[in-house]
């Protein structure tokens, strides 16, 4: 079965010869799942290694008899098209069975960090409506004190009271016996934004997007598929980086996909997974390249491509990927609402230091003056990307407003300052003011903001990044206390506030009490203010 979306050629000729082709009954559990069960139904889909217990294969036989009998029973539950069904897991088969199950009937899954707090959690299903989660014992607990009206059901992969047991499902319900009729343009999946200009978004991405994000994918792993290959990220699945550079399309490639959760992120228990099970292709992220760098390379180990975004590669690092692990790592970029537009692919000769690479065939990337026009070679502007374009999501849930203001006629803006060269190679240059990139992942001020003002003793507070040599950037949060708060004990205190309430990975690395905050005359915080004193 042929599965690569490209054609054959040089840069330059897959440019010139691509078309996009989208099949007017396209959906995502088709392509990922079902035609591979119908055609080739013993081929191995995922290999579920969990930390301490018994590895599971699944096949794709197996894999979608579990997504009907748990799409047979959220269906008895009244779950229906363009419903919402979260799934808060970590990265295990179960992920998948969801996902797959949720799509079947027309739903819309809505992933969810498992280092989320009760707030971030309560945010996001309460803004979603979320009708049913699918979540774990752990993900139980954090969800019972929650006040979430629209929720009816949780489902859960243990045995926690008050949730349904997945396993006892998938032995008692009958299979689903038709999935919904559904096409490309039918909304799929709802990825939040991380909350970089405001409370966090939801952007609604349609079964399309999958087909959007292949061709990076294909050029950024040195062609896929390739007999052998298998896949496998470190990142979380409900990172669009992690569930869309690499996991749903290893699916749809017929690429076995290796499934692990690791509490904390460990460089030599990483190698020797990618050793133990042969591990080809894979997308890591800047830091954990950088933490893997500190350990001994195997002698003797498979991986031969990676693709890695959200923060820029060091030169360094490209140089020891080739010189040292003897695989290529290609740049890839995009955000939550237009991922995968560009990237480098060293095996067709398009990568270059200090760029991110050149726009993927198919994608119309140009950088662009604030009044629209299109900025000479070399010059800064705004990265932007023409519409329509099938990564492109739908819009914003519920803010049509904020849809608006994200697009400048037909080009959509990514906030991202960047330049062009004569040969097409994009150099990202910076960010939105207020964004926050830490280890990969892109942080908003906001929620941190919105958590430490929750705090009885804090009046004001702003959150920025600051230099981090291994993380690019670490939070740092700025306080003004209210009088007579007392200050002993207090960063300690609303460190572990943010972490317990939002997620670990947003928590500051530093709180410093000032006596004011430096304000705008329209009263808006002036971050880059906070950044330059430290």
């Amino acid at each position: 079965m042929r599965t690569s979306v490209l054609p054959d050629g040089d840069w330059d000729e897959i440019v010139r010869d691509f078309r996009w082709e989208i099949p007017r009954g396209f959906t995502i559990h088709h392509v990922c799942n079902t035609r591979w069960a119908e055609t080739d139904p013993d081929r191995l889909a995922i290999i579920d290694v969990p930390e301490g217990g018994e590895r599971q294969l699944w096949t794709h036989r197996r894999l979608k008899e579990a997504s009907d009998r748990l799409a047979s029973a959220l269906a008895a539950w009244g779950v229906q098209k363009g419903d919402r069904v979260a799934v808060l897991l970590p990265q295990r088969a179960e992920v998948m069975v969801a996902h797959l199950a949720a799509l079947k009937l027309g739903a819309i899954v809505l992933p969810l960090f498992t280092l989320f707090g009760e707030e971030a959690l309560a945010f996001r299903l309460s803004d979603s409506a979320a009708k049913v989660v699918v979540t774990d014992d752990e993900g139980v607990a954090k969800l019972a004190g929650l006040e979430l009206p629209a929720l009816e059901q949780i489902v859960t992969v243990g045995s926690a009271p008050g949730a349904e047991s997945l396993a006892g499902i998938l032995a008692t319900c009958p299979p689903l016996e038709e999935p919904a009729e559904l096409g490309p343009e039918d909304p799929a999946v709802l990825i939040y934004t991380s909350g970089t200009t405001g409370p966090p978004k939801g952007a609604l991405h349609a079964h399309r997007f999958l087909i959007g994000h292949l061709p990076c994918v294909e050029l950024s792993l040195g062609g896929l598929p390739r007999d052998g290959d298998v896949g496998w990220s470190p990142a979380d699945w409900a990172w669009i980086g992690a569930l869309m550079d690499l996991a749903m399309p290893c699916l749809y490639f017929g690429i076995p996909l290796v499934a692990q959760r690791m509490r904390k992120f460990d460089a030599a228990a990483a190698w020797r997974l990618m050793v133990e099970e042969g591990v080809s292709v894979a997308f890591l992220p800047p830091t954990a390249l950088k933490l893997m760098r500190q350990v001994p390379v195997p002698e003797v180990h498979r991986l031969r491509a990676v693709n890695t975004g959200g923060e820029s590669l060091a030169p360094d690092l490209l140089d020891w990927g080739d010189r040292v692990v003897g695989a290529a790592f290609n740049e890839l970029y995009g955000q939550t609402e237009c991922n995968l537009v560009v990237c480098s692919a060293a095996h067709k000769g398009v990568r270059r230091l200090g760029a991110i690479g050149r726009a993927v065939p198919g994608h119309r990337v140009a950088v662009l003056s604030p009044e629209g026009v299109a900025m000479a070679p070399g010059e800064v502007g705004e990265i932007c990307v023409k519409a329509p374009d099938p990564v492109m999501f739908l819009g914003y849930w519920n803010r049509p407003e904020k849809t608006a203001e994200k697009f400048l006629g037909d080009w959509l803006r990514t906030g991202d300052l960047g330049r062009m060269d004569a040969d097409g190679y994009v150099t990202f240059v910076a960010r939105d003011d207020d964004v926050i990139t830490s280890a990969g992942y892109r942080i908003g001020p906001t929620e941190i903001e919105n958590c430490l003002t929750g705090d009885p003793d804090v009046v004001m507070a702003a959150a920025v990044g600051v230099p981090d040599p291994e993380r690019t950037e670490v939070v740092k949060a700025f306080v003004v206390l209210r009088d007579g708060a007392a200050r002993e004990g207090i960063e300690a205190r609303l460190i572990a506030r943010v972490r317990e309430r939002v997620s670990p990975h947003v928590a500051p690395r530093m709180v410093e009490v000032v006596e004011s905050l430096p304000m705008t005359a329209t009263g808006k915080i002036m971050r880059r203010a906070l950044r330059e004193t430290g």
